[in-house]
């Protein structure tokens, strides 16, 4: 059996799971986070670090930008006043506005300035990264890794990390952007897959879950060529 056609093989489980899991990808959001509760999510940064390092606490800073620029603003605008007005350094005025943002609900986790949502997972697997990417590189190969999956290459060739758009091929429904990047290990590779552009957390959710079952068939994957 050809390396191609034992991965079509391993991989038929993602298919079936895409299948199973269409009706939830594509469905509609639940509009349902518009609580007016200040902590509608955590930020990443703890109170304390965050005063330590900026000196303010969270409390602080929510009252701050709300007399200030607003929730209104936008977050390059809400950066820039934190950075302008209370001398904040460039990567903690960008931890301060995402933490702002997911504390009044302007922001959930995952969530992009744009609006969408990336999710990422990582795994251990044991072929090489230069053989992955000359799977990836080819399409009957890719379609192999990715199947069920319309999948459009839309980085420059030799990128350290190639970016693929991919579709539903029933519907041709955009389904966001994947990037796969792999780190060389003593055992083969750490594959991280970043899924960009998704248009809602429960996609995102969907996805992260689909993509962490994904990388445990790949790591099954038997080293040996021809097996």
């Amino acid at each position: 059996m050809s390396r191609v056609d034992n991965l079509r093989d391993r991989m038929a489980g993602a298919g079936q799971r895409f299948d199973d899991l269409r009706d939830e990808l594509f469905a509609e959001p639940h509009q349902g986070h518009g609580s007016a509760k200040v902590w509608a999510s955590v930020p990443e940064m703890t109170d304390e670090t965050t005063r330590a390092k900026t000196g303010r606490g969270w409390d602080e800073w929510v009252a701050l930008i709300d007399a200030g620029p607003g929730r209104n603003a936008g977050h390059a605008a809400i950066a820039a006043w934190v950075s302008d007005e209370h001398e904040v350094d460039g990567w903690w005025a960008q931890t301060v506005t995402v933490g702002y943002e997911r504390i009044t609900g302007l922001r959930l986790p995952g969530q992009m300035p744009d609006g969408t949502f990336s999710v990422s997972r990582s795994k251990s697997v044991s072929m090489d990264w230069s053989e992955l990417r000359l799977l990836l590189d080819d399409p009957v190969a890719r379609s192999a890794v990715l199947p069920r999956i319309d999948s459009t290459e839309r980085s420059k060739p030799g990128v350290k990390a190639p970016k693929f758009s991919i579709s539903d091929p029933e519907t041709g429904t955009d389904l966001g952007v994947l990037q796969f990047r792999g780190d060389t290990t003593a055992s083969g590779t750490r594959l991280v897959v970043t899924h960009e552009k998704l248009p809602h957390l429960h996609a995102a959710k969907a996805w992260k879950q689909f993509w962490a079952v994904w990388l445990e068939e790949l790591a099954a994957e038997p080293q040996g060529p021809g097996e």
